[in-house]
């Protein structure tokens, strides 16, 4: 009997990887590590440096920007299968915006340097990521 990989089930739903094949989703769900968040911590913070991707495994969260007012917005809601970090598996650049859990939140996060290391067994998978970004963009690029 084949034993189940949790980590590959969870990124199996993630838009961000749905052009990938089995090969290449394990390459990235065994360099996956498993991080949890109480109700009102925050997972990560605007201003702040980032250095990888979180996929909510369980759990629910909020992005919220602070603008230059001091005000703040709220920009996003996120469960279980969503996404958020993915800019920090690109460049150096500091977090766009603060995303606190509203429940306990369990994660999978999948850091810039282990992604990489990944990208030199598996280069494919950088072009479907790409993709996918891509398109994330333009949706974002809408709204607007």
């Amino acid at each position: 009997m084949a034993e189940t990989n949790p980590k590959l089930e969870i990124i199996r739903q993630v838009p961000l990887f749905t052009g990938l094949n089995n090969r290449q989703m394990k390459t990235l769900a065994d360099r996956l590590t498993e991080r949890e968040y109480e109700k009102g911590e925050s997972i990560i913070v605007q201003g702040k440096g980032g250095q990888g991707l979180f996929i909510i495994a369980e759990g629910t969260a909020e992005a919220v920007r602070e603008l230059p007012d001091g005000e703040q917005v709220k920009v996003n809601d996120f469960a279980s299968g969503d996404f958020f970090g993915e800019l920090a598996l690109l460049d150096d650049g500091v977090r766009t915006a603060t995303v606190r859990a509203t429940s306990i939140v369990k994660c999978l996060v999948l850091v810039r340097w282990d992604l990489q290391n990944a990208l030199t067994l598996e280069p494919e998978i950088a072009i479907s990521m790409l993709e996918e970004l891509t398109k994330r963009f333009r949706r974002a690029l809408e709204k607007l």
